[in-house]
């Protein structure tokens, strides 16, 4: 795979509203990772509709940058190592497993996570949808992001569970430095896509963190978590749902027939 090009480099960081200078320190990290998850939704829109994407971070480059989509762990997270690496950052991907503390080792790929390398290692991951804000030291303990607590603890077989906050999903990832199987990556996205089983083949979420908490629609459900506890209000209309897509999410409206129709 070849790197991203200064114009792409350029492209990203004026989808993300970054301005100033980029080198590949910690300061910088912290602004791009917080500018990401700020202004690309976390959305499965087209696994929920049946349209294959592939885990080439080029590809989500044209639907997330020139197209002005999201993306889910895959694409964003994919996307967010390849601007990294053109900027200077040394990066590891990890194959990780969304509740695996429920699923067992099946659930291991189906989360791709990054590791970014400086004077220490650092956990970056915008592909979660509720999860990180800024990333967090690869060490043990409780991390304090706007409103939300955070927790990374080791386990007993070597590999460690990072907690997500409180009374959202997914509860938790497992993870390894040491699992970096790009095939377990390739599979568990093509099952995630194309099973029946697949969460994400049975409902749509999107998500993203925007001036007041962190906001989600799951289903026909508009979500708004914060330090007060979660607004909850369902959209009883197709175009309260479209309007969602575009106002709260900054989303293209064009999917909403297909999504209503479904969630009906």
């Amino acid at each position: 795979m070849t790197g991203a090009t200064p114009d792409q480099l350029a492209a990203y960081l004026a989808r993300i509203g970054f301005v100033g200078d980029v080198r590949p320190d910690l300061e910088t990290l912290t602004a791009l990772h917080r500018a990401h998850v700020e202004s690309i939704a976390w959305e499965c829109i087209d696994c929920f509709l049946g349209r294959p994407t592939t885990r080439d971070p080029r590809a989500a480059f044209d639907k997330i940058v020139t197209g002005g989509r999201g993306g889910w762990c895959y694409e964003m997270n994919g996307l967010f190592g390849w601007m990294l690496e053109a900027i200077g950052f040394s990066v590891t991907r990890l194959a990780a497993g969304v509740m695996r503390e429920q699923l067992g080792d099946n659930a291991i790929g189906n989360h791709l996570l990054l590791i970014v390398h400086l004077d220490r290692d650092y956990l970056a991951d915008v592909g979660l949808g509720s999860g990180l804000v800024e990333p967090i030291p690869f060490a043990e303990g409780d991390y304090v992001q706007r409103h939300a607590t955070f927790g990374l603890r080791p386990l007993a077989d070597g590999r460690w569970r990072f907690h997500n906050q409180p009374d959202v999903l997914p509860p938790s990832f497992d993870f390894s430095p040491d699992v970096r199987d790009e095939a377990l990556l390739e599979g568990a996205c093509d099952w995630l896509q194309s099973d029946p089983g697949s969460p994400f083949r049975q409902n749509v979420v999107i998500q993203r963190y925007g001036p007041h908490g962190l906001d989600s629609l799951v289903g026909p459900a508009l979500m708004r978590t914060n330090a007060d506890g979660t607004e909850r209000r369902e959209l009883a209309e197709q175009a309260d749902y479209a309007a969602a897509l575009r106002d709260g999410f900054g989303l293209d409206p064009a999917d909403a027939t297909a999504i209503w129709a479904r969630l009906g």
